[in-house]
């Protein structure tokens, strides 16, 4: 029998994957989903220890996650997780009429009852960080951390663009809900476990967090609430993850992660985005500077309807050349056919079009690796590729794991693929991917707890 320590639903594809990133590279068995699974699903992982459901919250209004979330998070409530996570984006993208947070911590309160809900949001080997309750972001890895309102991509965000780096003020336009803060300063201070102790029972609260340390301390806070029966619910990014995690090695519950695999000799990707990110565009740029096939595509064309034949027969001839191949819809904020103001029925028509130019080449080639790139992106072309779930198969960058996908009868089954947000990476991740060993790493099992201590059933 499995048992369960975490459940979460993820407000987008690539965020969902972030997580099972953070608890697979700690031995945390975990599985990713599509839809929620059934007991019988769940039971066919031996050793699951974490599942999550892959949403697309962030781009719903409040009306229709009053619609799509009731069910899920009761269906997480009811797999006996001691804890259930809300996973938003680390960049806080939200909106009143779009992907509310606000909303998601209502609807939390009326599935869970009443609670401490703590939010982690800062995750720092994203690099995002969050200081008296100000959020600060790097624009990819290789960049100086930028105030959420300063910030190149979500200040101009083309669905959910930040004007205000204070979340709690930035939650105002979202909830009624006051949120509390508990700052870097109360998280340092010779009292804090006083301090934390006088948080409000009930209620969101937000963690500052600027470094690792930080994390393991409020690790160890929320697991504490957990085991009391103070908090069934977080609304957080991955942060929570890092956060538990962090306190689980602290308290010798964990084996210590294995070494990274050396580089290996590179293979040909498969690269389709769909992602307006400056931080995207650098890493296309940087493949196609080594070498990868450059296939501009043209969205208009993809939400017509009709696929574009001889892109996809060229990438299908370098692919069996051994040849990188790179399709992208944008290259960049500033490319003329970034689709500006589309509604959420032409971004999903535009993902389940570049889930259809996946299938037909991966029907046709023996490449193993596929990128996707986009936070919007992924979930519809994970559901035009038929995907079920997804496994952690090899880490690559903080956020991105390589996933082995389950597409029982298609192309894409058994093959690995990187869903990879917009912002997530370094400029040479795409270079990284091609060289990554993806035969799965020893996971190391976590070592005997205190008795009673992981079966928690709040």
């Amino acid at each position: 029998m499995n048992q369960l320590l975490l459940a979460y639903y993820g407000d987008d594809f690539t965020g969902s994957t972030d997580v099972m990133d953070v608890l697979a590279r700690a031995g945390l068995r975990t599985v990713l989903f599509l839809d929620p699974p059934s007991g019988a699903q769940l039971a066919r992982f031996r050793g699951l220890r974490a599942f999550g459901v892959a949403g697309g919250s962030r781009t719903l209004a409040p009306e229709a996650m009053d619609r799509e979330l009731p069910p899920v998070l009761e269906a997480l409530r009811a797999s006996g997780a001691p804890i259930v996570h809300y996973k938003i984006c680390s960049t806080f993208d939200s909106a009143p009429h779009i992907g509310s947070i606000g909303r998601a911590l209502e609807i939390g309160r009326r599935v869970f009852g009443p609670g401490r809900v703590p939010m982690i949001v800062g995750a720092p080997s994203l690099g995002r960080y969050v200081v008296f309750g100000n959020l600060f972001a790097r624009s990819g890895l290789d960049s100086e951390p930028s105030r959420l309102d300063r910030h190149p991509t979500m200040r101009c965000h083309p669905i959910t663009p930040m004007a205000e780096a204070d979340l709690r003020l930035h939650l105002r336009d979202q909830t009624d809900r006051d949120v509390a803060l508990f700052d870097v300063l109360q998280i340092e201070a010779d009292d804090a476990d006083a301090r934390r102790n006088r948080l409000p029972a009930d209620g969101p609260v937000l963690f500052d967090t600027l470094n690792d340390a930080h994390l393991a301390r409020i690790g160890r806070w929320v697991w504490e609430d957990v085991l009391a029966g103070r908090t069934r619910l977080s609304v957080s990014s991955s942060g929570l993850e890092h956060a538990l995690v962090g306190w689980w090695r602290h308290a010798a519950l964990l084996a210590p992660p294995p070494p990274e695999a050396a580089p290996a000799t590179p293979h040909p990707l498969l690269v389709v985005s769909g992602s307006c990110s400056p931080v995207t565009s650098r890493q296309i740029g940087r493949a196609i500077a080594a070498g990868a096939l450059d296939l501009p595509l043209d969205p208009l064309a993809l939400l017509d309807g009709s696929l574009p034949d001889e892109t996809l027969r060229l990438a299908s001839d370098a692919l069996r050349a051994n040849q990188s191949v790179v399709l992208h819809t944008s290259r960049g904020p500033e490319d003329p056919r970034r689709l500006a103001g589309a509604t959420s029925g032409q971004r999903s028509r535009l993902s389940t079009a570049l889930g259809r130019c996946i299938d037909r080449i991966l029907s046709g080639t023996p490449t193993r690796r596929t990128v996707v790139c986009g936070g919007d992106t992924g979930l519809g072309v994970a559901r035009a590729l038929g995907i079920e779930s997804l496994e952690f198969l090899a880490p690559l960058a903080p956020g991105g794991p390589w996933c082995r996908a389950a597409a029982p009868d298609r192309a894409a089954d058994a093959r690995a693929f990187l869903f990879k947000g917009g912002q997530i990476g370094r400029d040479a991740i795409l270079l990284d991917a091609a060289r990554t060993h993806l035969e799965p790493p020893p996971i190391p099992l976590p070592s005997h707890p205190t008795p009673g201590a992981w079966n928690v059933r709040g």
